[in-house]
């Protein structure tokens, strides 16, 4: 983990604390526990847990994936810097076939077009990065939906909330504030759940594109060194 990725953690948390309270606490303390808040939310309260178990796992994929050790391990640039300052290009080739990740699909790509000259291999290794980056940016743009859906499942949860309350005092001639408490209770906390999990998890989305496109920017620099080489040698016969 490194110190990015560590210093958003410790914001996320902090920021997780600090909404929790606010919204729970009342006169320095809860007058309702958390099971018996979210027990007043109904059925939406069930679909955003399951909103955000889902963003859950993929912020748990990205933290796991989205590094560059992950995507262009030092190891694999290593040997494939070495494989091709050796003229060794079907070994790195065979290499980068094996390993299918970020850096050796650009270098991959390069290589397979060594014979057309070095001009090819960088228009190839150029539309390998567009597609490596772009798969990357898809997984985290779920991150966007769903703290977009958020939101609005705690919208959707404000309007049951608010029918419930109108039918108790359509069928009371004088309804107190007790009998509208439920009602009251389901519009609030679905509310706050709602804009909950779009703060947490819009944060993420706009962490880790910004992550995507730093990393994407040094692999692809990175792949751009790796196959340099073949800019000196091209012409003087060391391509075979």
């Amino acid at each position: 983990m490194n110190a990015t990725q560590k210093k958003f953690l410790m914001t996320a948390f902090a920021a997780v604390v600090m909404l929790s309270g606010l919204a729970l606490a009342s006169d320095g303390a809860p007058k309702k526990s958390w099971l018996e808040l979210f027990q007043t939310t109904g059925p939406v309260g069930y679909m955003m847990v399951i909103t955000s178990m889902t963003g859950t796992a993929l912020l748990i994929e990205h933290f796991v994936n989205v590094r560059k050790e992950k995507m262009a391990p030092a190891q694999v640039a290593s040997d494939l810097e070495a494989y091709i300052q050796n003229g060794e290009y079907d070994a790195a080739l065979e290499m980068c076939e094996t390993e299918q990740g970020y850096l050796s699909n650009l270098v991959g790509a390069a290589l397979r077009m060594r014979h057309a000259g070095f001009g090819e291999m960088v228009n190839s290794m150029e539309q390998a990065a567009t597609q490596e980056q772009f798969k990357i940016t898809t997984k985290v743009s779920y991150l966007s939906l769903i703290g977009n859906i958020g939101p609005l499942l705690g919208l959707l949860g404000t309007v049951t909330g608010m029918i419930a309350s109108f039918q108790v005092i359509e069928g009371l001639k004088a309804p107190t504030p007790k009998d509208l408490a439920s009602g009251v209770y389901e519009s609030l906390v679905n509310t706050t759940m709602g804009l909950f999990i779009g703060i947490v998890w819009l944060t993420a989305f706009f962490f880790y594109k910004n992550l995507v496109t730093k990393l994407s920017l040094e692999i692809n620099l990175q792949a751009a060194r790796i196959i340099a080489p073949f800019a000196t040698a091209e012409g003087g016969g060391r391509q075979h």
